[in-house]
């Protein structure tokens, strides 16, 4: 047994065998069925009076099934990688053979060439009927022998989440895998009709089951998601529960590159293997995958000057990649942020290096500045998302907000409109809707004068504004602080277990932001439909749970200023119509008058160039009716107006 064994693990460790020699194999297969069965029939004595007739009756038929071999591609596979699709193949592949070989065989018992009619029909048939069942046992061995022998100890038991839905591809991915990293146990489907049936030999459990009760009795230490079940999973919030609590981890598939999907099923290039990643939090969120037209966003963008402002932020920096992409024939990039700016420029110069690019270090409310760089490089498309946006610090700095929020962004629109801009597009943000904090309200007056300045007479310049909430791992966002929370052993702090918040990848949100702004007409404020809301008390006990720290509390450390328990999309006079996208409505909101809201902002400016707090809030109020502080020192503002 131990040379076997050695054998064995020998050829386990080389690359597959050459294309001929399974080719010579399975001739060799048919060739020693053909003998067998004639010395089956008529023992050794008939046999040795007529070996020249065997011999040569065998080597046709091993000869003909090399013809059938050929059509099918029998030999092309790697034998310890066998499927049912395979075995299917050497049956067909067979068949053909058989009937070629009977063809032969009639013609030679007709014309009385003898030796090459050995065996009669009936023979013909079982000689090609045991060649088949051998080739097809071989590879079933073969496989068997290569799943056991590279079976990693270290490999974790799992379930794949989607089983008809690409979970068998998976399947086969994984256990062709060496060494491996899992051992499939089962298939876990949402499809009630699917229950109890079994793929690849596993078991295959509904969703609905008590899930609880197979981790345990199967050691499930892993769940592997479907790439064609990932929404569904991210939707499925008491799997996800029951995964977490059991300490099951979850993968799923690293990049989409690596899954193909065809005709509704998964398919994964068998030249590499399929490399899945533990999940983080925001893999889990609750949300459906955001499909967008870039290719019509590309077609508006290359050849074109864009100008994109707060280029080193969140959304700024996924922005410039985005649309790097298209190489567009002039980038210019604006930021205040030296150190996140210069990340930027070495990203330019190493991914996109034949994209011209100018990347400045400047404010947007340094007009003198701003006017220079339009006069020199006169862009045709502004993507404005420059702001100052953490609520805690705009409420202790109004003046702030409004000077480069407000003050930026009627430099940026103004200098748009002046040097012939075709399309300016703003990202704001849900905190502008019944804003109840400075820097949720200084977005909105920035929403009314683009709006303002669009229906301007004689401006050709389309100003187009985009809102959505908070874009998941952005800087200063949530998710990070809870990362290093947990990190540092807690605890982890929460402002309100009521509080909820809508959430978005960066790179969905910038796609959207593109889509919106090149194909919107101008006077547009595109809401983005953000899925449903999450509560982030729920999110940070999620986080906990995934990292596998232990006896990290949360604590709960009550609102901050200006900040409110729910955040919306629409003020409940606005409502909304549809649009080129079914994740972008256009807000009906209220159409403002342009000197109106000029003159307003422009006194507003020298207010707040005197940072007096109080007298800079009371004006952005007036302009805004509809904000209201939230635990503010601001709130005693709304309670004169009373």
């Amino acid at each position: 047994m131990m040379p076997l064994r050695k054998l064995i693990s020998w050829y386990f460790t080389k690359s597959a065998l050459p294309y001929w020699c399974i080719f010579l194999l399975d001739m060799l297969i048919v060739f020693l069925s053909a003998l067998g069965t004639y010395w089956v029939f008529y023992r050794t004595g008939v046999m040795f009076a007529e070996r020249f007739a065997v011999f040569y009756t065998a080597l046709v038929c091993s000869v003909l099934s090399g013809i059938g071999a050929y059509l099918f591609n029998t030999y092309s596979g790697i034998v310890r990688y066998s499927s049912f699709v395979d075995l299917i193949r050497v049956a067909y592949a067979n068949g053909v053979s058989m009937l070629l070989a009977l063809i032969v065989s009639w013609v030679a018992e007709r014309e009385g060439i003898q030796v090459l009619a050995a065996l009669n029909q009936t023979q013909t048939v079982i000689t090609f009927v045991v060649s088949t069942l051998v080739m097809g046992g071989v590879r079933v061995v073969v496989k068997t022998l290569y799943d056991v022998t590279t079976l990693d100890k270290r490999a974790l038991r799992a379930l794949i989440y989607g089983a008809l839905s690409g979970g068998v591809g998976m399947a086969k991915n994984i256990r062709s895998q060496n060494p491996r990293q899992f051992t499939i146990c089962g298939f876990i489907s949402h499809n009630p009709q699917a229950k109890h049936i079994r793929l690849m030999g596993e078991k295959v459990y509904n969703d609905a089951d008590d899930l609880e009760t197979v981790i345990e009795k199967e050691r499930i230490e892993a769940v592997l998601v479907s790439p064609l079940k990932v929404d569904d999973f991210r939707n499925n919030q008491a799997i996800q529960d029951v995964l977490i609590k059991a300490g099951v981890k979850i993968f799923m598939a690293q990049h989409a590159k690596e899954a193909i999907v065809k005709d509704g099923e998964l398919t994964v290039d068998s030249s590499q293997d399929m490399q899945l990643k533990e999940v983080s939090v925001e893999d889990l969120l609750p949300r459906s995958e955001i499909k967008v037209d870039m290719d019509s966003v590309g077609r508006m963008l290359t050849g074109k000057r864009v100008m994109i402002t707060g280029s080193a932020g969140s959304i700024g920096s996924e922005m410039v990649r985005q649309i790097a992409i298209y190489k567009p024939a002039m980038m210019v990039l604006i930021d205040q942020a030296e150190t996140p700016q210069h990340d930027v420029q070495l990203m330019m110069e190493k991914d996109y290096p034949d994209v011209q690019c100018e990347v400045v270090v400047t404010s947007i409310s340094r007009k003198t500045r701003m006017e220079h760089i339009f006069e020199i490089y006169s862009p045709e498309y502004v993507f404005h998302a420059a702001a100052y946006k953490h609520v805690p610090m705009m409420e202790k700095n109004p003046s702030e907000a409004v000077m480069n929020n407000i003050y930026g962004t009627k430099v940026i629109a103004d200098l748009s409109v002046k040097y012939g801009v075709k399309k300016f597009v703003m990202v704001s943000t849900d905190k502008a809707v019944n804003p109840t904090n400075v820097m949720g309200c200084s977005k909105r007056i920035c929403e009314i004068y683009v709006q303002s300045l669009n229906n301007k007479a004689q401006n050709v310049c389309q100003f187009v504004t985009t809102r959505f909430g908070n874009v998941l791992g952005s800087n200063g966002s949530v998710i990070p602080l809870f990362r290093e929370q947990i990190k540092n052993g807690g605890p982890v702090t929460v402002t309100d277990e009521r509080i909820v918040r809508f959430f978005m990848l960066i790179p969905e949100a910038c796609k959207l932001v593109l889509e919106a702004g090149t194909k919107g007409n101008g006077g547009e404020i595109f809401v983005f439909d953000m899925g449903n809301p999450v509560k982030i008390i729920d999110l940070a006990r999620k986080m906990i749970a995934l990292s596998g720290a232990k006896n990290v509390e949360i604590k709960i450390t009550g609102l901050r200023q200006g900040e409110k328990l729910y955040e919306e999309v629409l003020n409940e006079l606005e409502g909304t119509k549809p649009s080129f996208h079914d994740k972008i409505r256009i807000a009906e909101v209220r159409q403002y008058d342009y000197d109106e809201v000029n003159r307003s902002i422009e006194e507003l400016i020298e207010i707040a160039k005197g940072f007096e707090n109080m007298a800079t809030v009371k004006k952005m109020k007036e302009i805004v009716p509809e904000y209201k502080s939230n635990n503010s020192v601001y709130e005693v503002l709304d309670k004169e107006d009373n």
